[in-house]
């Protein structure tokens, strides 16, 4: 049972400063946002984020190199793939460690689609600008996919993202009331969007595209955001029972917050300890994928707390002061 005593309690007044919270999230957005909608507006397939050859086709080529990669060499391998006819997106260059200033670097080259067999010497004639340029180069591993693959896979996933953020909307409306349905959408769009603006940002200022596995990093922020969300929401739904008649909805809401804030810290850091690891540990082609859970489950934790909390507040006071006119 509940404790009724929840006035005489020394806790957070996370109600009384619903505005601030949700002021700060707006302002956070702000950036997320614009670089959403200036990428939107200046590609030419209109996509919020630069896609990987995951959704638009295409061939990327990883070369091991030993030694340090000078930005005028990579400028001199640019230009030469474009004489022999291989159109480049990108060339990015990974470091893989750095111990007395001896160099292992991955370069990636992004070009246009060149799987199918008649485009195998291109594959070569890439080959042998790099190792020209770059004494000891090595092919390590080839990506293609093609335009056709992509673009059904990149309908595929905005098809089951739309399909999990309706299945937890009308999950959390029906095991509870309709408005904490919606409340936990807004929560999933607010923590969704934020990932995304970070690497719409990225994408912008580094060149950042997103592959699958950026897919399934937002299908599991969404999935961890809303198991926090649903503990909130589930401790003001038992605490309504015992104290609805001797306490306002805010009082209820505030002390529910109260009584779920360190496990939801203490989960997220645990979490969190695990993902820095990989982050820093895990290898370069995981980076961006635990960057986005990283960012999630920080996020995902602030909003469940601020802001599903806030929203919830401002909800229950105009339906009760409604009720009362």
């Amino acid at each position: 049972m509940a404790d009724t005593n929840i006035k005489n309690k020394r806790i957070i007044d996370f109600v009384k400063y619903r505005y601030l919270w949700l002021s700060f999230s707006a302002i956070l957005l702000i950036p997320c946002v614009v670089a959403i909608l200036f990428l939107t507006i200046t590609q030419p397939n209109h996509a919020p984020l630069k896609l990987g050859i995951d959704f638009t086709g295409g061939t990327i080529l990883q070369y091991s190199v030993d030694g340090k990669v000078p930005a005028d060499k990579i400028a001199k391998v640019r230009e030469q793939l474009n004489e022999k006819g291989i159109k480049t997106s990108t060339i990015q260059v990974a470091s893989t460690s750095s111990i007395d200033d001896e160099y292992n670097n991955i370069i990636s080259i992004k070009t246009e689609f060149i799987g199918d067999k008649s485009n195998k010497n291109k594959e070569k004639e890439a080959t042998t600008i790099v190792q020209n340029n770059f004494e000891g180069a090595q092919l390590a591993q080839v990506n293609s996919v093609g335009p056709t693959l992509g673009s059904e896979l990149l309908k595929n996933t905005l098809i089951a993202l739309c399909i999990a953020f309706v299945a937890m909307v009308i999950y959390i409306s029906f095991r509870f009331q309709i408005e904490y349905g919606w409340i936990a959408l807004l929560t999933l769009a607010h923590n969704a969007l934020f990932v995304v603006g970070i690497f719409a940002l990225k994408g912008i200022f580094f060149d950042t595209t997103i592959d699958s596995l950026f897919i399934t990093a937002i299908l599991t922020v969404i999935g961890y955001s809303i198991n926090d969300t649903i503990v909130v929401f589930d401790r003001v739904r038992e605490n309504v029972r015992f104290l609805s008649k001797k306490h306002s909805s805010n009082e209820i809401i505030n002390a529910s917050i109260n009584q779920t804030f360190a496990r939801s810290v203490n989960t997220s850091l645990t979490t969190l300890f695990t993902l820095v690891a990989l982050y820093f540990f895990g290898g370069t082609t995981i980076k961006d994928f635990v960057l986005a859970i990283i960012i999630g489950v920080v996020v995902g934790t602030y909003s469940s707390i601020f802001v599903a909390g806030s929203i919830l507040s401002i909800v229950k006071e105009k339906l009760e002061n409604k009720k009362n006119a």
